[in-house]
């Protein structure tokens, strides 16, 4: 129980300092969101939505990626080191071009929803129940999307020897030399 106290209280710490900024007596230079207005998405950045199109990782399988489940694209970075089998750079690649497949797929869907969610801002259209719908599908395409990236994780994973995982941890830093 304390320890989700904690967590609570972490996660509160950045919508408070947020909220300071919105307040009123709050300095021109304490203004973070000065200049999105212009955004073609309000609330996704160019590089953001470059991201969703690619499907790259957003760091999304962090849970995976620090816990030692290494990431089929990392896995081809380093593949020498790792001394890959080639039915192991086969199966990196075949897990990197499903997990990016289907990833820009979602990031496509996403950008869409999202659009769709600024033009009802945007248009004055915004209510509770269309507001609801979309937010709903916003978060399952969201999970979605996180899921297919750690799902990659695990794979690949699977594909390792023991070793091969640990060498990767040292290569990326995770685990000393």
């Amino acid at each position: 129980m304390r320890r989700l106290v904690a967590l609570a209280f972490l996660f509160a710490l950045p919508a408070a300092a947020q909220h300071a900024h919105h307040h009123p007596h709050a300095s021109p230079a304490a203004q973070p969101y000065a200049g999105m207005q212009a955004r073609a998405i309000k609330a996704i950045s160019p590089e953001q939505a470059a991201d969703l199109l690619a499907g790259r990782g957003m760091a999304l399988a962090l849970a995976a990626e620090l816990n030692f489940y290494p990431g089929p694209m990392h896995v081809l970075e380093h593949a020498e080191a790792l001394a890959l089998t080639p039915d192991q750079r086969a199966e990196a690649a075949r897990l990197r071009d499903a997990m990016a497949a289907e990833a820009r797929a979602l990031g496509a869907r996403i950008l869409a929803l999202e659009a769709e969610l600024d033009a009802l801002f945007a248009g004055g259209r915004a209510e509770a129940g269309p507001l609801a719908a979309l937010t709903a599908a916003l978060g399952g395409l969201t999970g979605r999307l996180r899921e297919v990236h750690l799902t990659a994780h695990i794979g690949m994973r699977a594909a390792l020897t023991p070793a091969q995982r640990a060498t990767y941890a040292r290569l990326r830093g995770y685990a000393p030399p």
